[in-house]
């Protein structure tokens, strides 16, 4: 056996240290995804969300109203919002403009100055426990002492309490955490396949020496991203048709909506993914800038779209970011058809982010694909 020799080493290392010279596009993007790991880790994650979107309906305005809008401000965790009538509210709810939804019944101020306790009515969106948990656990806590200066004399320390709270969970009334995980692993798992597969397509047939022979053919550059789309479009689809098997049969998640709704929804987000990883497939010049390039969406899109994070805890600026993402915008679609029976009118304000981001990348996937090797 050789023995070890400084001297080739030394050529070795010089020779390695050249080639990251020459390759500073892959060292660059190798710096900055640890720097935006820790942005995103250090400002934009919050497991503990607060000033949630309440809506309220007061059927009896009075000042025990008031009293029960200041505890829940005061609490920190409710933003409330009043709505003119119930309907109204509960298609809020529904769409999750708002994660709760109070109802304070009518004759309630005199219900409470005969010491009756009355019930007031807080309606949770539960699809994702983990945002409303903290929240929930803090309505019990405002019920002492929310009205009791408000309260007659003869009433201020009742044996019983001036009214009650009941909570009802809607749409995933156990709080299951699979409900919440499931739908939202549809989305994830066609991102991580569509995207870093089709963006190491045509960085692929550069490698590999098939390029020429693509570039002499008479295909136009439309032709050729549709012909590399396309199959990738059905893997998509068997993908998600399993993973939406394995939701009803093993885990019990709902399809309380429209399977075909679910289906189209699913068709533009993968057209999303698959022009995007064309995209990069493009700009790069080695499979392993292509990956690293979908490491900046998939990193992003994984933390910000509220699949694994209550989207409501993120600063402002991380939900601006959150917004421009698909991931987003089809796990809000998917739970929303699933355990809520959203119909198209209550997913259309999800629907056209994504048709219009799909649009935009395939334009921009065209013009990038380059039609030399140089």
């Amino acid at each position: 056996m050789t023995a070890f020799s400084l001297a080739r080493f030394w050529a070795m290392l010089g020779k390695e240290w050249l080639e990251m010279r020459r390759d500073r596009g892959t060292v660059m993007l190798t710096m900055l995804l640890p720097i935006i790991q820790l942005f995103l880790f250090g400002y934009a994650i919050n497991t503990n969300p607060h000033h949630l979107p309440t809506g309220l309906i007061a059927a009896d305005p009075s000042r025990y109203e008031r009293g029960i809008i200041q505890a829940l401000t005061n609490t920190d965790y409710f933003n409330v919002r009043r709505y003119a009538n119930e309907a109204t509210m509960d298609e809020a709810l529904r769409r999750g403009v708002i994660m709760f939804a109070l109802k304070i019944p009518p004759d309630f101020a005199r219900a409470v100055d005969r010491g009756e306790s009355p019930d007031v009515l807080m309606e949770v969106d539960a699809t994702d426990p983990t945002a409303v948990g903290a929240a929930t656990a803090a309505l019990e806590a405002i019920v002492p002492g929310a009205i009791t200066r408000d309260l007659p004399v003869r009433l201020r320390f009742p044996p019983p309490p001036a009214f009650r709270i009941t909570i009802h969970d809607r749409y995933n009334p156990g709080q299951v955490t699979a409900l919440n995980i499931v739908p939202g692993l549809i989305g994830t798992i066609l991102t991580f396949s569509t995207l870093v597969f089709m963006a190491m397509a045509i960085t692929r047939e550069r490698e590999t020496g098939t390029m020429e022979t693509l570039l002499a053919m008479p295909v136009t550059p439309i032709e050729v991203m549709l012909g590399k789309i396309v199959p990738y479009i059905g893997l998509g689809y068997a993908q998600a048709t399993l993973i939406l098997l394995v939701a009803y049969f093993i885990f019990d998640v709902p399809i309380a909506g429209s399977l075909p709704l679910l289906v189209l929804c699913l068709g533009v987000f993968i057209a999303c993914n698959l022009a995007l990883g064309f995209t990069f497939s493009s700009l790069a010049r080695t499979q392993m800038q292509a990956q690293q390039l979908a490491q900046f969406v998939l990193l992003p899109s994984l933390l910000l779209s509220g699949f694994l994070f209550p989207f409501a805890g993120m600063p402002r600026w991380a939900r601006i970011i959150g917004e421009g993402l698909p991931l987003t915008h089809i796990v809000r679609i998917c739970r929303g058809v699933l355990l809520k029976g959203n119909g198209l009118r209550d997913v259309t304000p999800d629907l056209w982010p994504m048709a219009l981001f799909a649009l935009l990348v395939g334009v921009v996937a065209v013009r990038t694909y380059r039609t030399t090797l140089d």
